[in-house]
């Protein structure tokens, strides 16, 4: 009895270590990818978004991999889905 006990205290350290990185990493990274997959799925054209690379646009037309944005007036680009860092909340008018 005393050597199982010095076993499990010696990898108690171990297990508590792989806990914490499960709980404070490797969960919300998994919420985080989650969220941002249900977002781009639910993108439809009229969706106000903004891009990586902060460009606001509105939505035109989307393929599974392309997303056309209308970012001015007559102004029009591709960006790749993926490309879509979240739905604008703000509502701002892109044609003044």
């Amino acid at each position: 009895m005393d050597e199982m006990t010095a076993t499990v205290a010696n990898f108690a350290p171990i297990i508590l270590m792989v806990l914490i990185f499960y709980f404070l990493l490797y969960r919300p990274q998994k919420k985080a990818q989650e969220a941002r997959s249900e977002m781009l799925g639910g993108l439809k054209v009229g969706n106000r978004v903004i891009t990586v690379g902060g460009i606001y646009g509105t939505i035109v037309s989307l393929t599974d991999e392309v997303v056309t944005l209308n970012i001015a007036e007559k102004v029009d680009i591709e960006v790749a889905r993926h490309a879509i860092n979240g739905v604008a909340e703000d509502k701002v008018s892109l044609n003044k």
